[in-house]
């Protein structure tokens, strides 16, 4: 995208601080969300089925388009203070000046090292509409003193040309951001670099727009989000997010699943487009719980340690026109060092899979047009036979599924076999279309020596709870001859393996194309 520079950029966050807000009043649609980029689209890039949504990106990146971190032309504010600003000395405490002016009020932070004071909960809370805007070289810095940089509830709030960093202590903010700590509704936030904090460096609130920023060497994600009532419709457009994790929280906390550059929970409409999303301590990108209509597309995601995408408990996406390479490969080869046989993936897509009764937008689970390069596997669509809404083994706790009448209360051992809710107390994997994809691999340039290279669908065993309905070879066959999961049209180079049913057997290109997998029609092998 064209990046907006000085003065103009200004004027345009103002205005679109303007409509934000609005947006957080209740308005919706996308004439409210500002800085979107002109697009061409090539054939099948247009809005999802039945939207008119705008257009987005014709074909996957060759190169990463969201170079932000120290890329001054994008970062870099006015060098003098916006008509009607306060401006905001590195002697002033940012929190004092606020509380001291009305809301709506725009702050501009001068060159320098601005701080909050040496308490722990030395903090900004902004006001309804405020703009903060950083002039060139502006930094707010936490000392490792206190924890957090912007916090509660406000709407409507702008965040622009700042560098935010050293909030929290080692190992401390878990599960907590720095910036939008109370995940606010309709901000804006531009041009930040948020860098060497605790826990995530950003929290993401209902129709929040996320775009120009680096979110680099944060203590657990570039970006996260919660809020009890769940999140709808935000932007993360155009950002870098780089060297998060820095704390190593799967060690912290083993097998957490709570790490990496960016983790959506309970999103309800999403676009994360043109980011490069690289060399993160964990996951990529990871939707967990009950995110529904996500478009995940134009970007570049490689050098993760974990799978570049995982889609978890969730409905509903486009994962379309994206350049996934080189992820996985510090998880693959863990894997391989202790003889795990499962497929560990670039895209894993776990319990999820398109349902038009959540949300007719996105009705399939579709992962088109990407270009995977050089990762541990490919795609593996997976269903845990044990995981579903009332039992033990959910480990999202109180959340269940969507779509249908099931409920924690109804999700019961004395219930659960009744046929509606049999069908809807638990998370599919279903309605997946894997197609028009390049799958590529090098097993000599990833270091492989065998588990690598695989495609995949399938489940485990069921045995828990004792009381499942789902027990033995159920789910097993489902996702892999019932619900509509489909490998079609896609092409590969490199020495490739499938999967299907279990991990028990591996099959060759042919096998798995043949009865009774019938996948991959269409597909071809070779250069």
């Amino acid at each position: 995208m064209t990046s907006r520079t000085g003065g103009a950029a200004i004027a345009a966050l103002l205005a679109a601080a303007i409509v934000t807000a609005a947006v957080a009043s209740g308005c919706s649609g996308d004439s409210a969300r500002s800085g979107s980029p002109s697009r061409t689209t090539g054939p099948g890039t247009s809005g999802a089925p039945g939207t008119s949504g705008p257009p987005l990106a014709a074909a996957y990146p060759t190169s990463p388009p969201a170079r932000i971190c120290g890329d001054h032309a994008v970062l870099d504010g006015p060098a003098t203070a916006p008509a009607g600003a306060v401006t905001i000395p590195t002697t002033t405490n940012l929190n004092d000046a606020t509380q001291s002016q009305p809301p709506g009020t725009t702050f501009w932070l001068a060159p320098g090292t601005h701080t909050l004071g040496t308490g722990e909960f030395g903090q900004v809370v902004p006001k309804d509409r405020d703009t903060y805007i950083g002039a060139p070289g502006a930094i707010l810095d936490g000392q490792k003193l206190n924890r957090y940089a912007f916090t509660q509830h406000a709407v409507g709030v702008t965040i622009a040309t700042l560098t935010v960093q050293n909030f929290g202590v080692v190992g401390g903010n878990h599960d907590e951001g720095v910036v939008n700590h109370d995940a606010g509704a309709g901000w804006t936030v531009h041009g930040l670099t948020i860098q060497g904090s605790s826990g995530a460096g950003l929290f993401v609130g209902s129709h929040d727009v996320i775009e120009d920023n680096c979110l680099q060497g944060n203590g657990q994600y570039g970006f996260s989000m919660f809020d009890p009532q769940g999140i709808t419709d935000i932007t993360i457009r155009h950002n870098e997010v780089v060297g998060n994790n820095a704390d190593d929280w799967e060690k912290r906390i083993a097998q957490c699943g709570c790490s990496g550059g960016g983790k959506f929970w309970d999103v309800r409409g999403a676009k994360i487009v043109d980011n490069w999303i690289h060399d993160n301590k964990g996951v990529g990108l990871w939707a967990d719980t009950n995110d529904v209509a996500f478009d995940i597309e134009g970007n570049y995601i490689d050098n993760n340690a974990s799978e570049g995408i995982i889609y978890e408990i969730s409905y509903n996406a486009l994962i379309r026109n994206n350049t996934i390479t080189r992820n996985a490969l510090v998880k693959g080869r863990e894997f391989e060092a202790r003889g795990d046989n499962f497929p560990v993936a670039a895209l894993y897509i776990s319990e999820s899979g398109g349902d038009a009764r959540v949300d007719p937008r996105y009705p399939t689970l579709e992962i088109s047009g990407n270009n995977f390069a050089d990762n541990w596997g490919g795609v593996t669509l997976w269903e845990n036979a044990d995981r579903f809404c009332g039992s033990p083994n959910n480990t999202s706790g109180r959340y269940c599924t969507l779509g249908g009448i099931a409920s924690a209360a109804v999700c019961t051992q004395a219930t659960i076999t009744e046929p509606a809710r049999y069908a809807d107390c638990r998370w599919h994997t279903q309605n997946v279309k894997v197609t028009g994809n390049r799958f590529t691999m090098n097993k000599s340039a990833i270091g492989c020596h065998s588990g690598c290279g695989r495609q995949a669908i399938l489940s485990n065993f069921g045995t828990s709870p004792t009381w499942s309905p789902y027990q033995g070879r159920v789910i097993q066959d489902a996702i892999t001859f019932k619900n509509n999961n489909r490998f079609v049209g896609n092409h590969y180079v490199g020495d490739w393996q499938f999967m299907a049913r279990d991990t028990d057997g591996i099959l060759t290109f042919a096998q798995w194309q043949a009865s009774p997998y019938g996948q991959d029609e269409g597909s071809s092998i070779g250069q």
